[in-house]
């Protein structure tokens, strides 16, 4: 009980009000005052409020504050209180205990509501008992409270620790992600940096889970509103679907009737002019018998004359043939021909009549469902880029210029005397000193929310993910720390992108805000490095196997693609993908220096690995139009290349003339832009349309 008043006394109280913390928050001098005090104070220093600072009354340290736009009683919300601090309220403080029944009657088997809290004793007293209390020289000028009406305070359930069944549970190891009591920390966390106070973090952990609570009924009631559009669509579409059936039918009993019609007129003309044709055949073979005939008499008596002994035979036969007696037949000849071509003539007219029926034609619009049998919308797509025109340096991001203006975290000596850093969770704007220096940008996508055009980057070497933007006139920048080094990115949806992590066998989901919240950690069998978004549903990520494999958004494998060629594998270290506008896959491979375009079964639409001028020395990030047309980045050359839809050589869009350092990702957007990751450090953006 002496233990408990000393702390409460010594190390408990608030120097400003002389009372036990209320909210504390400690500065960066490692002084501790309730909030509400520290910002009271701060208010009457004129030389405070105009550096944005909050001003310790000990050692006239200022703290800068993470917010000094907001409101000064808004800027103390953010500053943590020491966890050695915030671990002796949870356990000397009021609240560490049961409140609710008398601790003395409790013990004799009695439940009596309790009605004071002594600070002294850490117990709860009812009336009886306090009455007691009082009377006792050794108690009797012990502080208590009062536990009725609004002062009184609420009960918490104490976890108690599995290992160490006496101790509970009141730290929190960032590091393993564990909650442990204090033996456990002192036992198996000694090497962690990152231990601390339970109680310290449940505000912002609260904070995240009402922000998926209000997330989740958001999501429910837009899908609830979607059920019901689909209900309504759904007995309309019924009834244009029966509509459309009938109409067909009737279509189709008319065409009949037509066709019959037709039939009968077509029959009877063709009788017709078969029987006249037939008949006129017939005519032209008895003719040409008797012509035949005729033919052979008249052959016959010119024999006789020219075999006759007198010359007078002769003369009268060739008189006879100078007359004219022997008849020609070209002109018939001639006759009969044109009518046969009358006949098929006609006969092609028919067939081309039957061959051009319209009957109509369905045309279905799929609206809201994707799947590998659909056309996906491409990945990266614009529909203003023009690669015609000479694209112009637009702006540039660099990534280690603005990492090395953020401000170093401030070490605390934890409750174990080892040195560990404050981590912000969510959102963080902070990064080592050795990350800073080599800020690498290795893959990024552009995107619009709300209207912000957001660019959205992996930092291999910080482990983060980063987002820049343009809010009011003013430059925003949100990164985000991952559990290793991110490689490939791709968009979802209009606010989502996918993340691999290949060292930590992860691919994560985050939601741009244009700030960036992780949403989700999918866990894989296998290190993807490229990763593009076939589906809402579906992504194509590839590793160094080598395959690319379709997977789900639970991290199954639906299936591998491995192409081979002459019995080899084609791929060798695929590290870039991109989906193309006809759904099919870009995949851009360093290993065999090659571009090519697979479909989702695996089958090779074409391959570009030319030689010379044309070749690619490294080819990293790649990306589509929705014309199709294909940009390919060529790290050890610096340059991107233009190609075709069918993988042909048009011309070097980008070099080293226009600033290409050994180019990484890249992508385009919507306004006729393109963004290209680089080697050193920077983000450029090159306008290629109006």
């Amino acid at each position: 009980m002496a233990t408990s008043q000393k702390l409460t006394e010594h190390y408990l109280t608030c120097v400003i009000c002389s009372d036990v913390f209320t909210n504390p928050c400690t500065l960066v001098c490692n002084h501790t005052f309730c909030r509400k005090c520290v910002v009271n104070y701060t208010k009457t220093r004129p030389e405070a409020i105009s550096a944005k600072s909050l001003l310790c009354p000990f050692c006239n340290k200022m703290t800068k504050v993470s917010a000094p736009e907001r409101p000064v009683e808004e800027w103390a919300d953010d500053v943590k209180p020491c966890f050695v601090i915030q671990g002796l309220l949870d356990s000397f403080g009021p609240g560490s205990k049961d409140t609710t029944n008398c601790s003395y009657c409790k013990v004799e088997g009695e439940t009596t509501p309790a009605s004071v809290w002594c600070y002294v004793c850490d117990d709860a007293l009812c009336g009886r008992c306090v009455k007691v209390h009082s009377l006792i020289p050794a108690t009797r000028h012990h502080d208590v409270t009062d536990l009725s009406g609004e002062v009184k305070v609420k009960r918490r359930r104490t976890v108690m620790c599995k290992e160490h069944t006496d101790e509970s549970i009141k730290l929190l190891c960032k590091d393993c992600k564990k909650a442990v009591c204090q033996t456990c920390c002192t036992i198996y966390h000694r090497k962690c940096e990152s231990v601390v106070s339970l109680g310290v973090e449940i505000r912002a952990m609260k904070a995240v889970l009402t922000r998926a609570t209000g997330n989740l009924s958001r999501r429910k009631d837009e899908i609830s509103k979607e059920i019901e559009t689909k209900k309504s669509k759904l007995e309309d579409e019924t009834c244009r679907f029966k509509q459309m059936e009938s109409d067909i039918n009737s279509a189709k009993v008319k065409a009949i009737e037509r066709i019959k019609l037709r039939e009968k007129d077509l029959l009877d003309q063709l009788k017709e002019m078969s029987d006249k044709h037939l008949g006129q055949l017939k005519a032209d073979i008895k003719s040409g018998d008797m012509s035949v005939q005729m033919y052979q008499q008249q052959a016959e008596l010119i024999d006789q004359a020219l075999q006759s002994e007198c010359d007078m035979d002769v003369y009268e036969m060739y008189q006879g043939c100078e007359a004219g007696d022997v008849e020609a037949v070209g002109d018939s000849d001639l006759k009969e021909r044109e009518r046969i071509a009358m006949v098929r003539q006609y006969t092609d007219k028919l067939s081309k009549s039957l061959d051009d029926l319209q009957l109509g034609e369905i045309d279905v619009l799929y609206e809201g469902v994707l799947d590998l049998k659909t056309t996906p919308v491409s990945q990266g797509t614009t529909n203003a880029l023009d690669l015609k025109m000479t694209p112009v340096l637009q702006d540039t991001i660099n990534l280690r210029e603005m990492k090395a203006a953020l401000p170093q975290p401030k070490d605390i000596v934890g409750l174990r005397g080892q040195r560990v850093t404050p981590v912000l969770q969510g959102t963080l704007n902070v990064t080592s000193e050795r990350g800073k220096c080599k800020a690498e940008p290795w893959d990024v996508v552009a995107i619009v929310v709300n209207g912000i055009d957001t660019v959205v980057v992996t930092d291999k070497s910080n482990h983060s993910v980063d987002s820049f933007y343009t809010w009011n006139n003013q430059q925003g920048h949100s990164e985000l720390l991952l559990g290793g080094s991110p490689y490939g990115i791709t968009k979802l949806t209009h606010n989502q992108v996918a993340v691999t992590v290949q060292d930590a066998h992860q691919i994560v989901t985050v939601q741009v805000n244009p700030d960036l919240v992780l949403l989700s950690t999918i866990k894989t069998n296998k290190r993807y490095w490229g990763i593009t978004s076939l589906t809402p549903s579906t992504l194509a990520a590839s590793s160094q196997s080598p395959c690319i494999d379709i997977l789900d958004m639970a991290g199954n494998v639906l299936r591998s693609i491995c192409p081979l060629q002459e019995g080899h594998d084609i791929l060798k270290r695929p590290d870039f993908l991109c989906t193309t506008r006809t759904g099919n896959i870009l995949v851009s491979d360093n290993g065999s220096k090659c571009v090519m375009c697979l479909t989702h079964e695996g089958d090779v639409v074409f391959k570009y690995s030319p030689t010379g001028y044309t070749g690619l020395a490294c080819p990293y990030g790649i990306t589509s139009t929705s014309k199709g047309d294909i940009l390919v980045a060529d790290h050890n050359r610096q340059r991107v290349i233009y190609l075709t839809e069918r993988g042909k050589f048009v011309k070097e869009l980008l070099t080293s003339q226009d600033h290409m350092c050994y180019p990484y990702g890249m992508c385009t957007d919507e306004k006729g832009r393109m963004y290209v990751c680089q080697r050193n450090g920077v983000i450029q953006t090159f306008l290629c349309g109006n």
